[in-house]
């Protein structure tokens, strides 16, 4: 399921923290916890400058500047704690559209209804049209979501991955 849009907003200012949870399904939100209690290293509810060195060393980089680490810290209005976290994810993800519209733009170049595109047609887009695709941005791409043998690309899957960050399970 894409975001929860937390509609209400324009009608009343900026209610903060409070309607986050409302903008993410429960599952959404149970993943979100699991990995703040990664980062929590020290298990004390609050992300720290501490607890994001040692979460990055135990990921391979060893030697991240302090001023990286505080710039990460102050991104938030105060101390990291669950709250703020999904918060901070809610507001990044504000600019996606929900997962059933990006698949209804996917469809309008799918007039079979396949659930695929050929790789080389979404290829051509993605490098000639509006925001332009790198070649690097490509290559990650096609690393991300290999076509299939006969060269097609499941879209369905894609809008479920910018929408939730991860692939379904089958």
């Amino acid at each position: 399921m894409a975001p929860k849009k937390a509609k209400r907003r324009a009608g009343g200012g900026d209610s903060g923290s409070s309607n986050v949870f409302s903008m993410f399904e429960q599952s959404q939100i149970q993943e979100y916890k699991e990995a703040f209690t990664i980062i929590d290293q020290n298990r004390d509810g609050i992300i720290s400058k501490d607890d994001l060195r040692d979460v990055l060393a135990s990921m391979g980089q060893i030697n991240v500047k302090n001023e990286e680490l505080e710039a990460m810290v102050k991104e938030a209005s105060g101390p990291i704690n669950f709250t703020v976290f999904l918060t901070m994810f809610g507001e990044k993800l504000k600019g996606a559209d929900p997962e059933d519209v990006i698949v209804a733009a996917f469809k309008i170049l799918d007039p079979e209804a396949t659930g695929s595109i050929k790789k080389e047609f979404l290829q051509e887009l993605l490098t000639t049209q509006c925001d332009r695709f790198s070649p690097e941005e490509i290559k990650n791409m096609w690393s991300a979501f290999p076509p299939d043998v006969a060269g097609n690309v499941d879209y369905k899957n894609i809008c479920y991955v910018i929408t939730h960050g991860e692939e379904k399970e089958e």
